[in-house]
């Protein structure tokens, strides 16, 4: 990942959201030629020149003090997301084009984080890296993420210890569309994820592997990777649709493990006295009791783990729904 480039085509669509109107700049009916701001207003706007604020969008942000940073984010009108985005790039343009990207270690979930999501009965658990890599779950959590643990939307014939990773399975698995309702809102929220890790870890191979990959393998992840927009994941509401325990609308909260960088747990759990709790308790049930087939789910060192139901039993799946296209 260039951060000239990213750094240029940041700006540039931030620049098109904006319009004269929104920024008080009156436009007196004239033809405008570009999308949003000009330069110069954005430069009048941040209080710097013109020929200053061009080399910034040109990627020439080296040396760049915070306070201007802040400048050009306030006449941007960024969001909290956008603005830890722009800093973040500013933050590796000094290292980006001297370090090659490094194979990261394979991260571990500390053995108190695991007693803390078994502990967690009647509460779908787990903890994702940036890459959204799924690297442990409690048992509902297997049991509500059963179609991407089983995904075999996975690259080259060799996956055996590869983690159940979210993205993949949203956008190379034909199965998606059933199970995300809002499959496209969910897949613009998983890019805009995306973009925000590789601002913080430019350097992580894994993750520049996998951009690489679905933006060959999915035409609509490489649309959403070219509109750079992102976004920080704390709190919400997701609709499922399970081939169990059918319709679920599961309210999330994030937790980074401070401990643990990289590491976030997310939660889900439903409205009390709801259809989806009904639902929720259903499927603990049916977690919990002997399955009839088994499936191995490699844990975060990549070593046989533990067994998780195969979700896909005969007359369980029933979708009638159209499947998107993920190209």
């Amino acid at each position: 990942m260039d951060r000239k480039d990213d750094i240029r085509e940041f700006l540039i669509s931030r620049r098109a959201k904006i319009s004269p109107e929104r920024a008080g700049i009156p436009s007196f009916g004239a033809l405008r030629r570009v999308p949003g701001l000009r330069r110069e207003e954005v430069a009048q706007l941040a209080g710097v020149s013109t020929d200053y604020y061009t080399r910034l969008e040109r990627g020439s942000i080296r040396g760049v003090s915070d306070s201007v940073l802040e400048a050009v984010a306030s006449a941007l009108q960024l969001d909290e997301a956008e603005r830890a985005h722009l800093l973040d790039l500013a933050r590796t343009a000094n290292t980006s084009s001297r370090r090659a990207p490094s194979r990261p270690p394979r991260q571990r979930v500390r053995p108190g984080v695991l007693r803390l999501l078994d502990g967690m009965t009647g509460v779908v658990a787990m903890v994702q890296n940036g890459r959204s890599d799924v690297l442990a779950a409690n048992l509902l959590g297997r049991a509500l993420y059963g179609p991407v643990f089983n995904s075999a939307a996975q690259p080259g014939q060799d996956t055996q210890g590869r983690l159940p990773n979210q993205a993949r399975f949203i956008f190379l698995d034909p199965r998606a569309g059933d199970f995300y309702p809002d499959w496209r809102a969910v897949a613009a929220t998983t890019v805009a994820m995306l973009r925000s890790e590789a601002g913080r870890n430019p350097h992580d191979r894994e993750l520049n592997e996998l951009v690489g990959e679905l933006t060959t393998r999915s035409g609509l992840f490489a649309e959403l990777w070219a509109g750079h927009d992102v976004r920080i994941h704390t709190t919400g509401s997701k609709r499922f649709h399970h081939p169990v325990a059918g319709d679920l609308s599961l309210q999330y909260e994030t937790l980074h493990l401070p401990g643990d960088e990289g590491q976030t747990l997310f939660t889900f759990t439903a409205e009390p006295g709801s259809a989806s709790e009904n639902a929720l308790a259903f499927l603990a049930s049916w977690a919990a009791s002997p399955p009839e087939t088994t499936t191995a789910a490699g844990p975060a060192d990549g070593s046989a783990g533990p067994e998780t139901r195969t979700l896909a039993q005969p007359g369980t799946h029933t979708t009638g729904k159209t499947k998107p296209s993920h190209d």
